[in-house]
This record gives C-alpha cells, structure tokens and sequence, in this order.
C-alpha cells in the first residue's frame, strides 16, 4: 500500500495544491506533489526527493529547512486509515526535486520550464530601476486586491471597507485612517504614495489572505474579516521577527502617477537617442518633394 501515492486531492497545478501553515508560509506536500511530476509510485516519487534533498546539501543549505519530514493519514478502504510517510516542502525544494527527476517525462520537462521562467522574471525584476519596480509592484497589489475582493465577495462580504481596514490593522497594527494621519498623506493615498518595501508587505498580505480564504473555505463576512486581520498581523510579526521596520514607520514617496510620467518620459528620450536621424531624415524626404 505505501509505494502508491494516494493523493487527498485531485491532480492540480503546481501553485493550486500550495498550502499555508499556521503561521502563512506556503508548502507543498510531496504526495500531492509527485503525481503531478509524473510518478505515481512512492518509491520512486521518494528516490527522485532524495536527489532533491542532496543537491540541497551540496548546496550548503540546511536540508530540514527545505525538506520537512511528516506523516500523512491516508484511507485504505473499511473506513480505516493508514499513517504513511511524507514531505513538506517549500518551494526551493520543489524546485530541486524537479531539476533532479527524469527530463523524459513530459511533467518534469515542464515543471522545469515554470521555474527556469519563475527564475527569468526575478531576474529582470532585479535588473529594472528602482521607479520601475515600484511600479511593477504597485501594479501586481492592483490586480491581487481585485481578486482578493472577489473571493472576498463569495466568501459573503459585502462591507468591503471594514474587510480592507481589518488587513491594514493587522499590518500597520492601527486603522487605516490612523496610518494616513501618521504619514501625512490624503485619504486613499497609502498604496500610491508607499515605497517598494511597503507595497511587497501589502502585496503578501493580499496574496495570502486570498489564499487562505480559498484553502480553508472560510464563509461568512465577520470569519472573512477577522482573517484578514489575522493575515496581516502574521505579516507585521514576521517583519518584526527579521528586525525590519514596520510600514507605518516607512517613508512616503512621491504619488506612483508622477512616476508613471516621469518614466514615460525617459522612455521617450531613449527612443530619441536610439533614433538620433528620424526626424532629420522626415525633414530630409519632405525636401525632396
């Protein structure tokens, strides 16, 4: 019975099976996770997370931090259950595990697709100006909160100020009124006016209310709010636990549309400077006419 992966979901993709612990770090379980690698049969699903595990001591890390040992209750007909073993993984273990398993399945070719372009994009990421990447982030909290409102919405909220306020008290640990007062700002200013580090504790907060709504089926406007709150006040304490500052003592910044100008104007000016002969060459055929 133990080398068949008996999954307690049906087969997803690989960001719809993550999980939230108590404290709302995501994780994977590797018996819901191997079968969408491609093997189903737990001996060999578990010698492909040994090469995994490996590579993550190679690498000096500390394997247990990755690869989190653990028990999973599985049915086995008659009404009785069966204690087997199992992983909890994050996502660097899941990506080790994939760059350790067989490229001639098709699901592992392309799990290694998804991370090598998750991995790109963090890149480009890094390399872009520091305006751009506020406003590359001011952007995702945008389209998240769009859907965080909606699964708000079927979860049964209809007060959606004192849904948005709770996540702000949690984060901020005051009310959002209290926070623009504090920093200076014009009321529906916070998430334009805040910096980058600002907007990705915001960004977290929204993602991960999103998900533990969805995951633990939560209903109900007063359940919905009160997770809200709680979400953002696990985000406060984890900036609190790295010795970060907590982002009602960060600093305003500029409004994000006069960013917006400011790189549309540059980007104007580099199309110039690339193009230096456009216009003499227009000024130039008009002559010749």
């Amino acid at each position: 019975m133990d080398n068949k992966i008996i999954p307690s979901a049906p087969h997803k993709d690989f960001e719809g099976i993550k999980k939230l612990d108590e404290n709302s770090v995501e994780y994977w379980e590797a018996r819901e996770l191997m079968p969408i690698l491609g093997y189903e049969n737990w001996q060999k699903a578990e010698e492909v997370i040994a090469r995994g595990a490996r590579a993550c001591i190679n690498s000096g890390q500390d394997v247990d931090n990755h690869f989190n040992r653990s028990v999973k209750m599985v049915e086995i007909g008659s009404n009785t259950v069966r204690e087997v073993k199992n992983y909890k993984l994050d996502r660097y273990a899941c990506y080790l595990i994939a760059q350790n398993g067989d490229p001639k399945k098709s699901e592992i070719a392309l799990t290694q697709t998804y991370f090598a372009v998750q991995t790109r994009r963090q890149e480009v990421f890094e390399q872009l100006p520091d305006n751009e990447k506020r406003l590359f982030i001011r952007n995702e909290v945008s389209d998240h909160n769009k859907r965080l409102f909606k699964t708000a919405r079927q979860a049964g909220v209809s007060k959606f100020g004192l849904f948005n306020d709770a996540g702000y008290r949690g984060l901020y640990g005051m009310p959002l009124s209290d926070i623009e007062q504090k920093k200076g700002i014009k009321r529906g200013e916070l998430l334009d006016r805040a910096g980058s580090t600002e907007l990705a504790a915001n960004l977290f907060r929204i993602t991960q209310t999103d998900e533990k709504l969805k995951k633990d089926k939560i209903q109900g406007e007063n359940s919905a709010t009160q997770t809200h709150f709680m979400v953002g006040g696990k985000v406060r304490k984890t900036i609190k636990e790295i010795s970060g500052t907590t982002p009602e003592y960060l600093s305003s910044e500029k409004h994000i549309k006069e960013v917006k100008k400011e790189i549309k104007q540059l980007k104007k000016i580099k199309k110039k400077k690339l193009n230096p002969n456009k216009n003499n060459q227009v000024i130039s055929k008009r002559n010749n006419f």
